[in-house]
């Protein structure tokens, strides 16, 4: 069973498929390789990779439909890489479970970063899933707490709430309807500006420096990603 390390690439384009396939294999990690919907689901399902490339133009069905699928038992990350580039089509890959997307043509340099990171974190949260530590600040989901430097900070039960959704899915872009329905309910989907000035306060809490934020990442139109 091949498990640590592997990648899943589900593309229809052969060429993409032998160049990420190159690239993964001279940075150490190994690959697997679908060419179809029913293919890449089929082989996610046989050796659960650590992480999946999934496109969303397959020839049998659409990648937002494969994410679907793939989330009803699938827990690592997912990350998109589509020609698609609109808001429209990234906010909905990333409300279906996408954990990141990167549009076609991109860099390879930012593809591994982007891999690296989303793994890494997945094994961090597997270690520990009740405390979480990034640099100087520690958030304790068991005690409900979060400290800077060592000193408790005073946060209201739903900055909290925000603030553990955010770390634990650190690495991950999450939209603002994402965010809005979970802390608040679907009553306030439309209401980004009330998120806004919630993700402000946190800032102002655990950043060094609030208007240069490096743990709570604005993806402009989008939504937010936490810590790197």
């Amino acid at each position: 069973m091949i498990t640590a390390d592997t990648i899943l690439i589900i593309d229809d384009e052969v060429q993409i498929r032998r160049l990420l396939e190159i690239t993964l294999n001279l940075n150490s990690f190994k690959t697997l390789l679908a060419s179809s919907a029913k293919e890449g689901i089929a082989v996610a399902a046989s050796y659960n990779p650590s992480l999946i490339l999934l496109d969303l133009g397959l020839p049998d069905d659409d990648g937002v439909s494969v994410l679907k699928k793939l989330r009803e038992w699938y827990t690592n990350p997912v990350i998109i890489l589509s020609v698609r580039n609109s808001e429209e089509d990234i906010i909905e890959a990333l409300d279906s479970g996408a954990n990141d997307y990167l549009t076609k043509p991109f860099r390879t340099g930012e593809l591994l970063a982007r891999i690296r990171t989303a793994l890494r974190l997945t094994h961090d949260l597997g270690k520990s899933d009740s405390q979480l530590t990034f640099g100087s600040f520690t958030i304790d989901f068991a005690g409900h707490t979060a400290r800077k430097n060592g000193i408790l900070l005073k946060l209201t039960s739903t900055e909290f709430s925000l603030l553990s959704i955010l770390a634990k899915n650190s690495g991950r872009v999450l939209t603002h309807q994402y965010l809005l329905k979970e802390v608040w309910g679907h009553g306030y989907l439309d209401q980004t500006q009330y998120l806004r000035v919630f993700v402000a306060q946190l800032r102002k809490k655990i950043e060094d420096d609030p208007a240069h934020p490096s743990l709570i990442i604005t993806e402009p139109a989008i939504g937010y990603r936490f810590g790197e």
